[in-house]
């Protein structure tokens, strides 16, 4: 396999910046955003804050500026068309679409190989379609940071600084500074690390040695791939064989027998984790503000809707009338939604289902879609 011969400290060479391509998973239903979110038409094409823009919309629009037209999306099958409408851009041998859902291993470890084949050289970035960020600038400088140091044979996490002690997300121990020449802020990465416990997590915040993990790599292909081989032969061999097929005729006859014998492993375990064991990972730690929509409470909180008396409203037209309560109410209908004397409440209606729940226990949404699914009312996931 075609080996790069990387330098120890370049120069910052700004046509590193052009073997920058962009990958975008959009992957995910989001069960904890049912029945907003569903199979047909998960979270990242709805517009959740607000803002005028769908999540997959925002997420290309703040990564054209470094990758222009250079952008690979990797989406299910059913989605092909939502996502087309809504990205127009990405042209047919840019859209990598899954047969049936595999996890990131096979997603990331799949649009690598399709790079790698094109050209070698190339510098690949994974962002998921459903995260909020902003500002967008500052999302782009730790971007091209992650780009000059990927260009001295690292695998690069961009890790944002916590806020809080948060149990819900992977954190990554940042370790010594690294000499990158465009890239002041570029560390190693000793290890990554579960979710911890709420003990775990503050005494990870007091040391200030600790990142979120957002899942973003920036990384040459070549050695992305180096690792997934060592790794995991079985799922690379796999997807460098749909990667030969795929700029040729027999690109969907070869996946659609392929794919899904694939074994089901994330990124993290298959490279990321593997990869800083042996010293290969670097992190860019970035201090813009980022969340990945995980449940109505986030809604709530990054919304931009208007406020009814203390209810953030979301939903073009809703109907909804308010006394002495708080909360967020999703409405997809044109249904009246009266609330009276009720504190901290979410309400998400649409056209076939119904869902009331609190703020607290908005992490829980997911048993609702697991319950439905056992009891086979699977129309409405």
């Amino acid at each position: 396999m075609h080996t790069n011969t990387f330098r120890d400290s370049p120069a910052p060479n700004v046509n590193d910046l052009d073997r920058f391509y962009a990958v975008i998973p959009a992957g995910g239903v989001g069960t904890r955003l049912w029945p907003l979110s569903r199979a047909a038409a998960p979270k990242f094409l709805h517009d959740l804050t607000g803002s005028g823009s769908t999540l997959i919309r925002a997420t290309y629009d703040r990564l054209e500026p470094i990758s222009g037209s250079r952008v690979l999306l990797v989406t299910g099958d059913a989605h092909r068309e939502a996502v087309c409408r809504q990205l127009p851009e990405v042209a047919d041998e840019n859209l990598v679409l899954e047969t049936e859902p595999k996890d990131s291993g096979a997603a990331i470890g799949l649009a690598a190989a399709i790079l790698f084949l094109r050209d070698p050289d190339t510098i690949m970035g994974s962002f998921a379609a459903d995260q909020v960020i902003s500002p967008v600038e500052k999302f782009q400088d730790a971007v091209r940071e992650a780009i000059y140091t990927a260009a001295t044979g690292k695998i690069v996490t961009i890790g944002i600084k916590p806020t809080h002690p948060s149990t819900g997300f992977g954190y990554i121990r940042t370790g010594e500074p690294l000499v990158v020449a465009g890239a002041p802020s570029a560390h190693s990465v000793v290890k990554f690390v579960e979710k911890p416990s709420r003990e775990v997590a503050e005494t990870y915040l007091a040391s200030g040695e600790y990142n979120w993990n957002a899942g973003m790599f920036v990384a040459p292909v070549e050695l992305m791939l180096r690792h997934l081989k060592a790794n995991e032969p079985e799922l690379y061999e796999g997807l460098m064989e749909i990667a030969l097929a795929w700029d040729t005729p027999e690109r969907v006859a070869v996946k659609k027998r392929v794919w899904p014998t694939l074994p089901k492993i994330a990124i993290d375990y298959a490279v990321a984790e593997p990869a800083a064991d042996a010293g290969d990972v670097a992190v860019i730690p970035a201090d813009f503000s980022w969340d990945d929509v995980g449940d109505f409470a986030a809604i709530a909180r990054l919304s931009s809707a208007k406020e009814v008396k203390d209810v953030k409203v979301i939903g073009e037209g809703a109907r909804v009338f308010t006394e002495d309560s708080t909360g967020i109410v999703v409405s997809d209908t044109k249904r009246v939604i009266a609330l009276i004397g009720i504190q901290d409440v979410v309400v998400v209606d649409t056209p076939d289902a119904l869902l009331v729940t609190t703020r607290a226990h908005s992490q829980l949404v997911k048993n609702a879609v697991a319950g439905l699914k056992e009891q086979g009312d699977t129309d409405v996931l």
